[in-house]
């Protein structure tokens, strides 16, 4: 039987994106989310970097449950805006994953925004935490711009505003939420972020 690892979130989206990113990855793991562990509280996300909140979540799901745990926090980071919404994203209109009040917010403050002035980026930290207090965290981005209104039924979060760079090929002119599953998780910044993650996990777990 492999090892439990335990994903940081309650999140299925989330879930079901890592799993196929770790996945891919050919770790000998059984991946399961936070949902197995019911009786272990939320953390609250009091840090200011995404880096920090992602080890805040890890760091209390491996002491809870005595296993290797592994966490995100990501968001998109606009330009113009100086970085926000950052580590606000899930909550920038006041109601935490309320997604379409967020789109909504976001795209009514950059109403008179050019598309030159449009860039932003999704960012992501990726946490590991053992029981023993070992921790390790990776980073990864995806730079794009934004759109004027949604578009695409993929994804979730901001990925029906946000077009990526292009290159690859196959995201010119489409938004993350236009992307398939597979697509996205090959260029996303949390796709990057954990797959930097792995080769700390193939050195602290096998």
């Amino acid at each position: 039987m492999s090892q439990r690892l335990i994903l940081a979130t309650r999140n299925a989206h989330k879930v079901t994106e890592l799993r196929a990113v770790l996945s891919a990855e050919s770790l000998d793991r059984e991946l399961v989310g936070a949902d197995a562990y019911p009786e272990v509280p939320d953390v609250r996300e009091t840090g200011v970097t995404f880096a920090e909140n992602a080890l805040l979540k890890a760091r209390a799901l491996a002491a809870a449950t005595g296993l290797p745990a592994i966490a995100d926090d990501s968001g998109l980071c606009v330009d113009v805006l100086g970085g926000a919404p950052g580590i606000f994203s899930a909550r920038w209109a006041g109601r935490h994953g309320d997604d379409r009040a967020n789109l909504d917010l976001l795209l009514g403050q950059l109403a008179n925004i050019d598309d030159a002035h449009r860039a932003a980026h999704f960012a992501c930290a990726a946490a590991l935490a053992l029981p023993d207090g070992t921790e390790r965290v990776a980073e990864g981005r995806l730079t794009g711009t934004l759109r004027h209104s949604p578009a695409g039924d993929g994804g979730f979060g901001y990925d029906p505003i946000l077009q990526p760079d292009g290159s690859p090929e196959f995201v010119r002119g489409r938004t993350c939420a236009e992307l398939s599953a597979e697509e996205k998780n090959a260029i996303s910044h949390r796709g990057r972020a954990f797959r930097a993650l792995v080769p700390h996990l193939r050195e602290l777990l096998d």
